[in-house]
């Protein structure tokens, strides 16, 4: 199992969402086709052919526990699959 897919199944388990890594969880959203645009601290990404956009900030290294619920969410909803496999 790769790097990037046990990332995977530790942001769809939903335990650990307070020690998913920020720069890991910035690469597996560019692994699902994101496009990133960064304002200030603010890391935007945001898919084309979808309505919503991600809104990820640090806490320390850490991505916040709340947002990696909502890409956790957003993965469910509209069932991504990552670019070239992971």
């Amino acid at each position: 199992m790769g790097k990037y897919a046990k990332l995977l199944k530790r942001v769809l388990g939903g335990d650990s969402d307070a020690s998913i890594s920020f720069s890991e969880l910035c690469n597996l959203l560019s692994l699902f086709g994101f496009e990133m645009r960064i304002k200030g601290s603010h890391h935007i990404f945001r898919k084309p052919e979808l309505v919503e956009k991600i809104n990820l900030q640090k806490d320390g290294s850490n991505a916040k526990p709340y947002q990696v619920k909502q890409v956790r969410i957003l993965i469910l909803k509209y069932n991504l699959k990552v670019k070239n496999g992971v």
